[in-house]
């Protein structure tokens, strides 16, 4: 089986808030999705969190590397596009472009063999996990407005973060703090994202240590990108004196970036984003890191249903990954999978069984957020 070509399909439309300064708006495409076509028909999906233009103009670099190439070999294939596209600069566009292409070769192994990626990875330890909805900050009196209707939903675990935390003052971190975990109760899972990657993040290592001390008081599961992203010794100083976990590792690429992190001791939670840091393989690599260094592995690739999915395969093959991230009221979550996805009644999700990834594409979805007519969708996909 050899790729015959590859696709790209931006998502926009109903693109949802990001929670940044420079805040996102519906029209707004930093979700792509891969398709990766067969000679012998057969089409795996993979997903980029990354500009549709960007991703395009990297598979026009990546072009006379894939084509051709055999498509039920995606270590093998993704580390040769990594290899002949360092000079283009490790960790950027082209990095998040192969992860995508990584992914959907992972997929269409699955399909070729009728194996679920969790099982090609070594085996599924579980058949469910828990997913935790992700949720914006808001301000204090509308943090309970947001998290109730998801709780009824049969969310279990909860995380909050970006918007107004971390840029007011202290009484307001935990007035927003306080009222999330009265409305999720005592007994749900909480956590914490500070958003440290974002623009001109204000939040330092006295801060971020004062932070964590009043998150302990509300039984805070973890504190994510408490700290400027760059900021290594911050965050091996804060990892040592925190009273809760601390988590991050979402914008580093490639286990290269991970290494010194993982060595050092910065993180008691690492979250590696499969749409961005080298697909399911350099994923991986990165858990078993993990493993070795006794840090908890939670992967980052919520942000449509295709990385949701990679994540589940993922958490099947990860014996300590009980936890997946998932982004609540997005339509490329919700609805880019036919079927969409549903809660158990203890607040679980299946992890799909089937070959690959183990969801199909609605294409009627794909159609609409891609602003692809559907004759011509059918063209693209042969």
């Amino acid at each position: 089986m050899k790729i015959r070509d590859i696709q790209a399909f931006g998502l926009r439309g109903r693109t949802p808030e990001g929670g940044w300064s420079n805040e996102l708006r519906p029209e707004d495409c930093v979700h792509t999705l891969i398709a990766v076509l067969t000679d012998e028909g057969a089409i795996g999906w993979g997903s980029v969190f990354t500009s549709e233009d960007l991703v395009r103009a990297s598979l026009s670099v990546l072009r006379p590397l894939f084509e051709g190439e055999c498509a039920i070999e995606p270590e093998r294939v993704s580390e040769k596009l990594h290899q002949h596209t360092f000079w283009q600069g490790r960790g950027g566009a082209i990095t998040h472009t192969i992860s995508g292409i990584d992914i959907a070769l992972w997929d269409l192994l699955g399909k070729a063999s009728g194996q679920s990626v969790g099982r090609l990875l070594g085996g599924r330890y579980r058949e469910r996990v828990r997913p935790y909805a992700s949720l914006l900050m808001r301000e204090p009196g509308r943090m309970a407005a947001e998290l109730l209707p998801v709780k009824a939903q049969g969310f279990r675990a909860f995380k909050i973060g970006w918007g107004p935390f971390g840029r007011i003052n202290a009484a307001t971190d935990e007035a927003i703090v306080s009222e999330a975990r009265q409305a999720a109760g005592p007994d749900s899972l909480l956590m914490v994202d500070a958003g440290g990657s974002d623009a001109f993040w204000p939040g330092n290592y006295k801060w971020a240590l004062r932070t964590a001390d009043m998150l302990a008081a509300y039984d805070v599961a973890w504190f994510e990108e408490p700290l400027h992203p760059d900021a290594l010794a911050d965050y091996v100083a804060l990892r040592r004196a925190s009273k809760v976990p601390v988590a991050g590792g979402e914008v580093l690429t490639r286990r290269q970036s991970f290494e010194p992190w993982l060595e050092a001791g910065a993180f008691d939670i690492v979250q590696p984003d499969v749409t961005k840091v080298g697909g399911i393989s350099e994923e991986r690599r990165i858990g078993r890191m993990a493993h070795r260094h006794g840090v908890r592995f939670i992967p980052h690739g919520w942000n449509t249903a295709v990385g949701l999915a990679a994540d589940l395969q993922l958490a099947s093959a990860f014996p300590g990954t009980d936890l997946v991230e998932y982004l609540t009221g997005s339509p490329f979550i919700d609805e880019i999978a036919a079927g969409g996805w549903s809660l158990d009644t203890e607040g679980m999700l299946e992890i799909p069984s089937k070959p690959g990834l183990g969801i199909e594409i609605n294409r009627d979805a794909l159609a609409e957020y891609s602003r692809t007519q559907s004759h011509e969708l059918r063209r693209r996909l042969g």
